[in-house]
């Protein structure tokens, strides 16, 4: 009996932290989606779906769809691809490789509120690198960080480099674990390096790509709350605002809790529908060894 009773006496704790700290939070956040709350959180007025109808007529909330989309599209297609090729260059076998590959993986080890400061001091238009050496090689000064679409490329920037490292130690392991076989068989049927690259090997860590891919749309939409909120504060106008930062503003800024218990709803939705989607469709594309 006691066998039997210690691993739920074990997974206990656990349990009940989840319980407290997830489920609670997200049911009381689900229930208050459909009420109107008072700036002082005191008093409740159950007003149906109006919250959500409100959300839907409101064009900042639609322009932070927008934005969150084009930015999680571009910022994952562009870092699973990169990630890529950086790893087909590290699994080389040439002369200091493995420091090569422990600068690249540097970017991971600090938080998403200092790359966001780094790349801010970076493209700053009056004392940034970038600006200096975009000024001396091609001519042109940029505010990146505060006119449109200069803005948006910024944040994209800063969210690919701190994620391709995450991205590049999978591919990399992925890429050493491919039998050394059948790369010696393609090329003596005759297949050039980018057809080994595209018919062979990227099929071979697809199980690795639909990992990762579904990481990196978690990233860009839940995780890039610090970057842009040190980067660019969701302007200019409301521009760079994706819809965890538009949460942020409606909830904490604004004290709208019912409008922002909607939004974390949407965004559940959102997210459960897309993973659901890429599960069901991508999965089709995975090759397992």
């Amino acid at each position: 009996m006691r066998k039997k009773l210690l691993p739920y006496v074990l997974l206990l704790p656990t349990f009940l932290i989840i319980v407290l700290f997830i489920y609670l939070p997200a049911y009381e956040s689900f229930v208050n989606s459909f009420m109107r709350i008072s700036v002082f959180g005191n008093r409740k007025m159950f007003v149906g779906f109006r919250n959500y109808i409100a959300l839907f007529q409101d064009p900042d909330y639609i322009a932070a769809i927008r934005f969150t989309v084009i930015y999680t599209l571009v910022t994952v297609v562009t870092s699973i691809f990169l990630s890529f090729f950086l790893a087909l260059l590290l699994d080389q076998k040439v002369p200091g490789s493995k420091i090569y590959r422990t600068l690249i993986f540097a970017p991971y080890a600090v938080s998403y509120a200092i790359a966001g400061a780094l790349w801010g001091f970076l493209l700053n238009p009056v004392v940034g690198h970038a600006n200096y050496l975009a000024r001396i090689f091609f001519g042109v000064q940029a505010n990146w960080l505060t006119a449109r679409p200069y803005a948006i490329y910024a944040l994209i920037f800063a969210s690919v480099w701190k994620t391709l490292p995450f991205n590049v130690i999978f591919y990399l392991a992925a890429l050493q674990n491919i039998p050394s076989e059948l790369i010696e068989a393609s090329i003596i049927d005759g297949a050039n390096a980018w057809r080994r690259i595209w018919s062979l090997i990227f099929p071979l860590v697809s199980p690795i790509t639909f990992y990762l891919v579904i990481m990196s749309i978690i990233s860009a939409t839940f995780q890039s709350f610090a970057i842009i909120d040190v980067m660019t504060k969701g302007g200019p106008g409301g521009y760079t605002t994706n819809l965890i930062y538009k949460l942020y503003m409606d909830g904490f800024r604004f004290q709208r809790m019912g409008l922002a218990a909607a939004q974390n709803a949407i965004l559940f939705a959102m997210m459960i529908f897309v993973t659901f989607v890429y599960f069901k469709y991508g999965q089709q594309r995975v090759h397992y060894q």
